[in-house]
């Protein structure tokens, strides 16, 4: 089978697993280069990610979703990277259950090829002209559509307990990018520690 990963660091030769924010290493890999050249263009900083991807319905055509005007150009133009290639057998890998097209390795997997990116923002467009991949416009999003992807980075700034790390890089650009986000995440742990408190109180009495 042969699987990509994007990375900005040149002369892999080996992928190793590296901790992400799961629960272990892993080595990421994905069965769809367009997939590979999204995690070329990450907007904070590690161990968290952002790609909000999806796929159109039945098929397997990658659809990057813009949350905010121009999104896509802004994380990806002028970055670049590698897309590496590998031949891994099934007893290599993993899938992801969360996305059909990942899949993820705990031993060490070799490169058999790879493409340099001088700028992920062409190679996304070149994508887009071939139809290997669509983008879902900032503008042309329902407000059901937006709230829905909204109600999503809420559930994992509660996941991940960001309240406890507001300054890391997740955070941040929730921050500067969705403040009406945050500020609803922020209510909702207001409220949450109110309600631990009456129920403390009323054990008390």
């Amino acid at each position: 089978m042969i699987l990509y990963h994007g990375s900005n660091t040149a002369n892999i030769k080996i992928l190793k697993p590296q901790q992400a924010d799961h629960d272990r290493p892993y080595v990421y890999m994905t069965t769809i280069d367009v997939v590979a050249a999204f995690y070329l263009c990450n907007a904070v900083d590690r161990p968290y990610y952002w790609f909000p991807y999806g796929f159109e319905h039945g098929s397997n055509i990658p659809i990057y979703h813009e949350l905010y005007p121009n999104a896509l150009k802004e994380v990806s133009e002028g970055v670049s990277g590698y897309i590496y290639e590998v031949s891994a057998n099934t007893a290599q890998i993993i899938p992801f259950k969360n996305i059909p097209c990942a899949r993820l390795a705990i031993e060490p997997v070799k490169v058999t090829n790879y493409i340099a990116v001088e700028n992920a923002y062409d190679l996304l467009m070149e994508y887009v002209e071939q139809g290997k991949m669509k983008i879902g416009h900032f503008e042309h999003k329902s407000e059901k559509e937006l709230e829905w992807w909204y109600s999503t980075l809420i559930e994992y700034l509660k996941e991940k307990n960001m309240i406890q790390i507001p300054n890391c890089s997740y955070a941040l650009f929730i921050k500067e990018k969705f403040p009406q986000v945050w500020e609803k995440y922020i209510l909702s742990n207001s409220f949450k520690s109110s309600s631990n408190s009456s129920f403390s109180i009323s054990k008390l009495k």
